[in-house]
């Protein structure tokens, strides 16, 4: 702004309404505002209002006294408004389709489910580890040092990806690469630990299998937020080929031993690969706390993994917990929600990307509420299809599994209502929600179970039913609001 130019607007009310420009006489002298609106034209049009005039006047240099003497008008202001009344409104268009970051292919996507369903296979060639009499609650030798080491590894590993994500976000990747360095060894150690801790006399050798599977759980975590997840197919190939040939013809103990070692270790040297300091970083101190991201920040993402890893835990152990005679390792249900986290992911950048076009297209807050829950509707309603045809796929492949049953049908449903829904809500920072109510929804499972409460089947159409109408109306208050988009 111009020293003198300090006067403020008097007048008060909404913009005037563009008229239509007369039309000067060819012999009378030249509208000055006229000539200043030619010479503003665009950004006279583009104007959304007409305090955006008057700044774009004051930074030109035109001072109230300027503007009194050659055209006649109080302030800036009124100049401004005047050129407002004069020029149409024109916004024009953008070069080319508006920019989307949130468009992403299906291909990668489904890698992705892929990548976290091949460790599967890794239960069938360590078949001969987990021998013995039935362990606690009735549960098959070796179930409750595996499932202990497993949750406890989801839980570490997805407080130890956000961390590192964090890092990354502020673009420093070489404290991103430390923090990996540090924390999936530790998380590794913990996970052993906690097998240990509750294993019994006979289950030595499960527990060098949860040994194995934490190291596993820590190696591909930070191969897959460094972005490396191609990496993981291809180490982990001698593992599935022997696995898939396994079921066709059972291959010699030291034979599956050997390739299932040989997968773990290919997977911990890529991971190593990508965190290895070079000869300089070791050299450079670690960040101080408060340049980077606070640690109790990853504690609701850690306490989501938790509470989603217990509750798809449980809808594997389903049957077995019935009393049914089915495997407590590889439930259907389990498997299909494990291959179904691919096309989830997919339909979660979906539902960005169609937010992003109601930001777009709508005009008012309840305008864009309605959109946003109706692309919110049709996500979830495609990831449910896809998830009913694992399961019914996986039920009618899973040698000796019951039928989908509608009370099974149901509780896995729901099941995906709640993990899908609770990926939306801390895709968009809401963990601290999602967090809690998935933790609640295992401990209320887990002390009913206990107590033996309730049928595990209808306990689990109750717990589901209820964590899924919470949080579908936390989608419904937090994403409903345009600012949470930004």
């Amino acid at each position: 702004m111009t020293g003198g130019n300090t006067t403020r607007r008097d007048t008060a009310g909404p913009p005037a309404v563009p008229r239509q420009r007369t039309t000067t006489p060819s012999w009378a002298a030249p509208d000055p505002v006229d000539q200043l609106a030619e010479r503003f034209d665009e950004s006279v049009a583009a104007a959304v209002h007409p305090d955006e005039i008057a700044a774009l006047l004051e930074s030109d240099g035109l001072s109230d006294d300027r503007i009194r003497e050659r055209y006649g008008a109080r302030n800036s202001f009124a100049l401004a408004e005047e050129l407002y009344a004069r020029v149409p409104r024109r916004h024009p268009e953008p070069d080319g389709p508006p920019d989307d970051p949130w468009r992403v292919g299906l291909r990668a996507c489904l890698l992705r489910g892929l990548v976290f369903a091949l460790p599967g296979f890794a239960y069938v060639l360590g078949a001969p580890l987990l021998t013995g009499p039935p362990g606690a609650l009735g549960l098959p030798a070796g179930t409750v040092p595996l499932l202990a080491g497993a949750l406890l590894g989801w839980t570490w590993n997805q407080g130890l990806s956000h961390r590192a994500y964090a890092w990354l976000g502020l673009g420093n990747r070489p404290a991103a690469r430390r923090c990996l360095l540090v924390g999936a060894p530790v998380g590794a150690l913990l996970g052993v630990l906690t097998a240990l801790a509750v294993a019994g006399p006979a289950d030595g050798t499960a527990v060098a299998f949860a040994a194995g599977q934490s190291c596993y759980l820590g190696a591909s975590t930070t191969l897959l937020v460094l972005g490396r997840e191609r990496a993981l197919p291809a180490a982990l190939a001698p593992m599935t080929a022997g696995a898939l040939l396994s079921l066709v013809r059972p291959l010699p103990a030291p034979a599956g031993l050997t390739l299932l070692l040989g997968s773990l270790a290919a997977v911990m040297l890529l991971g190593l690969w990508e965190v290895a300091p070079s000869a300089k970083e070791w050299r450079r101190p670690f960040s101080r706390s408060g340049d980077g991201p606070r640690l109790s920040g990853s504690l609701p993402y850690a306490l989501f993994g938790l509470g989603t890893g217990a509750l798809v835990l449980y809808a594997a152990l389903g049957d077995v917990l019935a009393g049914e005679e089915h495997s407590a390792l590889a439930a259907p249900a389990a498997v299909a929600l494990t291959l179904s986290m691919g096309p989830a992911e997919w339909l979660l950048y979906r539902f960005r990307s169609g937010s992003l076009a109601g930001l777009r297209s709508t005009g008012t807050p309840g305008a864009f509420r309605r959109a946003a829950l109706r692309t919110g509707a049709e996500c979830l309603s495609g990831y449910l299809l896809v998830l009913l045809a694992l399961g019914l796929a996986a039920t009618a492949l899973w040698p000796d599994a019951p039928g989908l049953t509608g009370v099974r049908l149901a509780g896995l449903l729901l099941l995906g209502v709640v993990l899908w829904t609770g990926l939306l809500l801390q895709s968009f920072g809401a963990v601290r929600g999602t967090a809690a109510v998935c933790c609640a929804a295992a401990l209320a499972q887990t002390v009913a179970l206990r107590t033996h409460a309730a049928d595990p089947h209808h306990l689990a159409l109750t717990v589901y039913g209820t964590a899924a109408a919470v949080q579908a109306l936390l989608v419904r208050t937090l994403l409903g609001r345009a600012t949470a988009h930004r």
